[in-house]
């Protein structure tokens, strides 16, 4: 099997180019990469996949998913995440590949009260929810033979380019050696998702799934502080957490106070092998303690 993976030098990339590696593995960047691509340059697009490498699977992984910076620049925000997916899935089209696209619970509103399902209705309440729906849509439009991942609150080994290389915990352990507190929202509940989790199940995904729309994150939900609390804990940070909401950060970006999804097409087919987020976590500042 020819597998692509494009944005194979970001967080979630570098980890599925691991699962993938006993296949023959294509890379796709802007850098760092085997093969340089700019997924806003249509003809570049289509020259990769569709004359070039051909692949009979492609993960694209690649997103403008700064949030901040996609309020401030729509056009660059529907640019990657809407009209770029569209090509992609038009390239994957067009040699018969299959394409696995990462979305984002940022489809998401306000108000929710359980876990989100694939069919519940998305309701986007910043310029990177809304980008990423529109990309959804078009690709759904584009090909056939698709996958759309919507996942949350990623965290990994890999650096994090959108956030300066750091993560959530690393933020976490970052701010709690250099100051006394910690302060973090009680009031946004999701599901942070480690990169090593989802990548295996991307594998599964693309190998054993029916096409169609799916919700992959790690399973149970927290809110962010609880989340902070968890990484002291199991870390044995001695630091002050301080309660705090939203409202305490202003941002000119709303965000949902309530993005829990629920891996139901998965379960449905008995595809699920996500962990819970506590396991998951434990693993991952294994990682950071060996």
């Amino acid at each position: 099997m020819r597998v692509l993976v494009i944005g194979a030098a970001g967080q979630l990339g570098t980890e599925v180019c691991k699962v993938f590696a006993d296949r023959e593995l294509s890379r796709a960047d802007l850098t760092d990469a085997d093969l340089a691509l700019d997924v806003t340059d249509r003809g570049a697009v289509q020259r990769l996949i569709a004359e070039h490498v051909r692949p009979n699977l492609v993960i694209n992984t690649a997103a403008a998913h700064n949030v901040p910076k996609c309020e401030q620049d729509p056009a660059h925000a529907f640019a990657v995440n809407a009209t770029a997916a569209r090509d992609v899935a038009a390239a994957c089209a067009a040699c018969g590949a299959r394409l696995i696209h990462i979305s984002t619970d940022y489809v998401f509103g306000c108000g929710g009260t359980r876990p989100y399902t694939e069919t519940d209705p998305p309701a986007p309440l910043s310029v990177y929810g809304a980008s990423k729906l529109a990309g959804e849509h078009l690709i759904a439009a584009a090909c056939d033979d698709y996958a759309i991942v919507r996942t949350s609150g990623l965290y990994g080994a890999a650096p994090c380019r959108a956030k300066d290389g750091m993560n959530f915990v690393r933020l976490m352990l970052h701010l709690a050696a250099t100051r006394p507190e910690v302060s973090v929202v009680t009031d946004e509940t999701a599901t942070p998702t480690y990169t090593v989790a989802l990548a295996h199940q991307l594998r599964v995904i693309a190998e054993r799934a029916e096409p169609g729309l799916y919700h992959a994150t790690c399973n149970g939900s927290c809110t962010w502080h609880e989340f902070a609390r968890a990484v002291f804990d199991y870390t044995g940070t001695d630091v002050t957490l301080v309660e705090a909401t939203s409202a305490d950060f202003p941002s000119p970006v709303r965000r949902p106070d309530y993005s829990v999804l629920q891996n139901k097409h998965l379960q449905d087919q008995g595809l699920d092998i996500m962990p819970d987020w506590q396991d998951a976590l434990h693993a991952y500042l294994d990682t950071l303690a060996g």
